[in-house]
């Protein structure tokens, strides 16, 4: 995994035990999931607007907005970047549509 992606894991781990005051992503956890999820939509559609726009600096702007509170997302439900990374290497080698039928399969 990328330095920078545990470095933000271990401090979004760490922010759950600081008051919400203090803390940005400890207000985020205090709001509660239903909170992280919307803030997640919003940066989804702002992620969509730039990229319909074309300004390439502010795709990657509102994409790192998008990455950061999904992964406060994984950290509330306690998982780390490295699940989806792994999940992401299960699926190296396997077409789109295979990938997606074996999900459909197993539900």
């Amino acid at each position: 995994m990328s330095d920078v992606l545990q470095q933000l894991a271990d401090i979004l781990e760490q922010r759950k035990q600081e008051p919400a005051d203090k803390s940005y992503v400890a207000s985020l956890y205090a709001k509660g999931l239903d909170h992280i999820l919307k803030k997640i939509g919003e940066e989804a559609t702002e992620t969509v607007i730039a990229a319909k726009g074309g300004d390439k600096q502010q795709i990657v702007y509102e994409t790192a907005d998008l990455w950061f509170h999904t992964m406060v997302m994984l950290a509330d439900q306690g998982l780390k970047p490295d699940d989806v990374l792994a999940e992401l290497q299960r699926r190296f080698g396997l077409s789109g549509l295979e990938e997606k039928a074996q999900r459909s399969k197993n539900k």
